[in-house]
């Protein structure tokens, strides 16, 4: 058996940085698609309610790993030479969004009608509306399942090594082949990702617990 030293150690927190760097570009980028999903979920236009449904439901409906396939393989059928990083990127981007999208679209159906009507009667418009009644009070009610969603991202990231990607769950793999030491290594990214979902979690947690009180 190898031994596992201090160059195998930073070949991991390597691939650590990846893995918080992937999850923060998804979430981030997710975020800022996602906001205009729920947006359009909760117009008062047929067509873009469905065409939002739709990108919900494809995105939801199919595996992650499919999606990192389709986007990494599709974009070089096009003809578009890619990375790896920036494919994975994409997918979980797009991924996000709608999930983000699904979730703050229950947000916003959730803030009593009163308060709209009562932003209409005093005549602000949609951005107005939105900016300082209802999007406040519906990031506010989706909070715990943002934060739960983010923990799911993090762990999801593990699914980018499919394409080539090296994030820590790849670089323990990697560090396992080379020292035969597959349990204690794997023990190791099993003891990182628990060290940074387990927090955000009890975080998660703590949010829900807070509203449901404040709600009785």
């Amino acid at each position: 058996m190898g031994v596992i030293g201090q160059s195998e150690m930073l070949f991991l927190l390597q691939g650590l940085k990846w893995t918080l760097l992937l999850s923060a570009i998804g979430f981030i980028g997710g975020g800022v698609f996602g906001l205009v999903i729920a947006l359009a979920r909760t117009s008062g236009r047929s067509a873009l309610r469905k065409t939002a449904a739709g990108y919900i439901s494809v995105f939801q409906g199919t595996p992650l790993l499919m999606q990192l396939f389709v986007v990494y393989y599709g974009i070089g059928l096009l003809g578009v030479s890619i990375e790896a990083w920036a494919a994975v990127a994409i997918a979980f981007t797009l991924h996000a969004s709608a999930f983000l999208g699904e979730i703050w679209r229950g947000g916003i159906q959730a803030i009593p009608k009163g308060q709209t009507e009562a932003a209409n009667a005093l005549g602000l418009h949609y951005v107005s509306r939105m900016k300082d009644v209802v999007l406040p009070q519906a990031f506010k009610i989706s909070l715990p399942a943002t934060v739960g969603f983010l923990v799911q991202l993090i762990k999801g990231t593990s699914l980018a090594a499919i394409v080539g990607f090296i994030e820590l769950a790849r670089a323990g793999q990697i560090v396992s082949n080379q020292t035969y030491r597959p349990l204690l290594i794997f023990g190791i990214v099993g003891a990182i990702y628990f060290i940074i979902c387990w927090p955000l979690s009890l975080y998660g947690a703590r949010l829900e617990n807070r509203m449901a009180k404040a709600a009785r």
